[in-house]
């Protein structure tokens, strides 16, 4: 065994954590749930997700015959939606393919949907013991300090790099361990910024440590000019209830349900809501409201309309009236969600 992986897996047993909801387990539709909501997400935000997402969802059996709109609306907040599309997909291509029971090797579990290489290892190590490597954000922070390893982790040549030292350290014994105790390093010491190095198993063999360039490293993805779109939406209100337009199933908030957009060329809201069936005497504009996705900036402007009846919108499939109190029933993006919640 590695001396970087001895210390590693020794320091997780008095300094690891041991109480997340999804550990002491090695039920992999528990594992796999937590591994797909922490992709790009805090801990402390997928938490009451998780428990919540339980509660409706016990099994994969469960989540596989669930409609994917009630999959969605729980995972409303939680962003990056084709987490939960592909959630979906997995859990029924799970019971299609695998009579429910979840394929033991790495191998097998990528080729499920949305389970990339470090999240089918993770699966494989945590519940069945495989030994595989994995490399999450975390990982990749510790790997590039304690060795030294130049350039930006997400580009391909790095990223390969850092795979083949991952697997050169793998432990014979501690497989089930020592991936958690990667993942818990880079979460609790080894962070981003203002890392606690003086409480660092590995700090007397870290390149960054020695060199001074915990700052440094890993590089920083670089930057690029951030695009900024704009849009307006239709907040079209009538009997305590909001009209609804579900999104193509594919793209940015695929699946979810969100405000009436106007599009390009429309002269103005009215425009847009006679492209509806709707005819009303006056709106009026509501503040804008900005929301950064990873690769660009949205404002939204929304406009009102307060109608005094729900009129039937038979020739618009996608569009439906929801009542304001069951908001929760639809999955939402945040920022529509933001918007209805003001108003």
């Amino acid at each position: 065994m590695s001396e970087f992986a001895s210390r590693l897996i020794a320091w997780h047993a008095e300094n690891g954590r041991h109480d997340l909801p999804w550990q002491n387990t090695q039920d992999p539709y528990r594992v796999w749930l937590s591994e797909i909501m922490l992709q790009q997400t805090q801990v402390d935000t997928v938490i009451p997700y998780y428990q919540r997402f339980l509660e409706h969802f016990p099994t994969v059996t469960s989540l596989a015959a669930a409609p994917l709109e009630a999959v969605l609306a729980l995972w409303t907040g939680l962003g990056y939606y084709a987490r939960a599309r592909n959630l979906h997909r997995a859990a029924q291509a799970v019971v299609r393919a695998h009579d429910g029971i979840f394929p033991r090797s790495a191998a097998q579990l990528v080729e499920l949907p949305g389970i990339g290489r470090s999240t089918a290892a993770a699966i494989a190590s945590f519940c069945f013991g495989e030994r595989v490597a994995i490399l999450d954000g975390n990982v990749k922070r510790v790997l590039c300090r304690q060795f030294g390893i130049e350039g930006f982790p997400g580009e391909r040549a790095v990223e390969l790099r850092l795979w083949a030292l991952a697997e050169s350290l793998l432990p014979a014994t501690g497989i089930e361990i020592y991936p958690q105790a990667q993942m818990d390093l880079g979460a609790t010491l080894c962070t981003r910024s203002r890392p606690r190095c003086g409480e660092c198993p590995v700090s007397e063999t870290c390149v960054a440590r020695r060199t001074a360039r915990e700052g440094d490293l890993p590089a920083r993805r670089p930057k690029k000019a951030v695009p900024q779109r704009s849009c307006g939406v239709l907040l079209v209100k009538a009997g305590g209830a909001v009209l609804l337009e579900q999104r193509p199933a594919t793209g940015i908030w695929g699946g979810l349900f969100s405000l009436p957009e106007m599009v390009e060329g429309e002269s103005g809201a009215q425009t847009a809501l006679r492209r509806l069936g709707i005819a009303v005497p006056d709106c009026r504009e509501l503040p804008s409201l900005r929301h950064s996705f990873t690769h660009f900036t949205l404002t939204l402007t929304p406009w009102l309309a307060e109608l005094p009846a729900m009129p039937v919108m038979a020739h618009e499939p996608v569009l439906r009236w929801v009542a304001l109190d069951e908001l929760e029933k639809v999955g939402l993006p945040a920022p529509i969600l933001k918007i209805l919640q003001a108003r």
